[in-house]
């Protein structure tokens, strides 16, 4: 294997094999160095093995729903974005099809395909591939990058691009190396936490696993600090797990969480089981029901909610065996609190490790956010989960990895075209 390349790529995920294409297809002779003996390990498993590689909406939209840090991506997308990713893999001969919340998919419903059109196409670029290789060091020169040592021997080039992943799923090779190698170099790593994560919780009803196994529609989960002031609130779906709660609402909570979590013991997040709905609609709607009936409260309320949830309020308030013609208008309201707000202590998140995504990352201060090239060390560029930006889950983070890996391939290989000028 030849020694000299114009650009490294150093781990072949999402971010990295988009780097390499974006890299080849501007002219430059790439190498590919990848820890595993395959690529794209972590995006196999992306969207339950189907791999959501996108969102279809607008670009100001996409940044709404990518809390960590989005605002860093408004020059990268002005480069490349979701509507250029749907557009590469139509050029691969990959159909994609939408589903709910803008959710793209490959049409195959396999993740497989996906890596495979990367793949191919990194094939069709020439690009050079070392497997089962790990990078121990970014060689440089001064304040310029000269090429990478491995385990096994070193390469050279003007341009090295570090897309290794976070610290989430270390089975698939994300363990921390990015982060060594950039240390190494002088840069600085923010506070790592998991995001896109299931919350836990010690509250005795969990512990006890009373409603282990309910899924709610369209509810609103609220992570409120301990003034009771709202941080954020979504509004999706949540299941009750064994452990605490799960489910697209409760991982769009976590970032928040572990945030509140470092200043705070515990974090109260609240449920509300009727959004679309205010307290006094709600209060009215409860009263009609109780009101036209002669069964029990529990009897009569049976359609508003799963029956074990419902018992379980109604068993915190005393209310469960109650005629429903004897309860009292201050009983109702309080079951109109606990139907809007029940309050559920957050312990935890489950740690990084079995976390979708990782927060925190390499400084954003200390990277172009034109180039992703290191404002620390010329010739080299950051892409991916390594950097301290993180969304929520539903194709933003692939779409973000995608989109800086473009961006430091392009910016890379133009860079390495002046070394080979002169």
């Amino acid at each position: 294997m030849k020694k000299n390349y114009d650009v490294i790529v150093v781990g072949g995920g999402t971010s990295g094999m988009m780097a390499a294409i974006a890299a080849a297809q501007n002219g430059a002779q790439v190498l590919m160095i990848e820890k595993n003996k395959r690529f794209g390990k972590k995006l196999l498993m992306t969207g339950g093995g189907r791999c959501n590689v996108t969102n279809n909406r607008e670009v100001d939209d996409l940044i709404r729903h990518i809390p960590g840090n989005g605002k860093f991506l408004y020059s990268t997308f002005s480069q490349f974005n979701n509507y250029d990713i749907m557009a590469f893999f139509a050029e691969q001969g990959v159909a994609l099809k939408e589903e709910d919340h803008g959710r793209m998919f490959p049409v195959t419903n396999k993740s497989l395909t996906i890596v495979n059109a990367l793949v191919e196409r990194m094939q069709a670029l020439n690009v050079t591939f070392a497997m089962n290789t790990s990078v121990t060091k970014v060689i440089h020169e001064k304040q310029q990058v000269t090429g990478v040592e491995t385990e096994f021997e070193s390469f050279y080039a003007p341009c090295v691009i570090l897309t290794t992943g976070g610290r989430t799923y270390p089975s698939t090779g994300s363990t921390g190396d990015g982060y060594r190698l950039a240390k190494r170099v002088g840069h600085h790593i923010t506070p790592l936490y998991a995001t896109e994560s299931p919350l836990l919780s010690k509250e005795a009803f969990i512990q006890a696993k009373t409603l282990q196994g309910i899924s709610l529609q369209d509810i609103l989960l609220t992570v409120v600090d301990e003034k009771n002031k709202e941080v954020t609130a979504h509004k999706m779906d949540l299941l009750f797990t064994h452990f605490g709660i799960s489910g697209p609402a409760a991982l769009r909570c976590s970032s928040f969480v572990n945030q509140l979590l470092e200043k705070q013991e515990k974090v109260t997040v609240l449920l509300d089981c009727f959004p679309e709905m205010g307290e006094a609609a709600l209060l009215a709607k409860i009263s009609e029901t109780l009101n036209h009936s002669k069964k029990s409260v529990k009897n009569a309320l049976h359609a508003f909610l799963p029956e074990r949830l419902l018992t379980f309020y109604l068993d915190q308030l005393h209310l469960t065996d109650l005629p429903s013609q004897q309860i009292l208008e201050n009983q109702k309201e309080a079951l109109v609190a606990i139907f809007k707000a029940f309050p559920i202590q957050i312990d935890q998140t489950l740690p990084i490790e079995k976390s979708f995504v990782t927060g925190g990352g390499i400084d954003l201060k200390e990277i172009n956010p034109k180039t992703m090239e290191s404002k620390i060390l010329s010739g080299l560029f950051f892409a991916g989960e390594l950097i301290d930006v993180n969304g929520y889950t539903g194709g933003f983070n692939i779409t973000a990895a995608f989109c800086t890996g473009h961006s430091a391939g392009s910016h890379a290989a133009e860079i390495a075209s002046y070394f080979s000028m002169s």
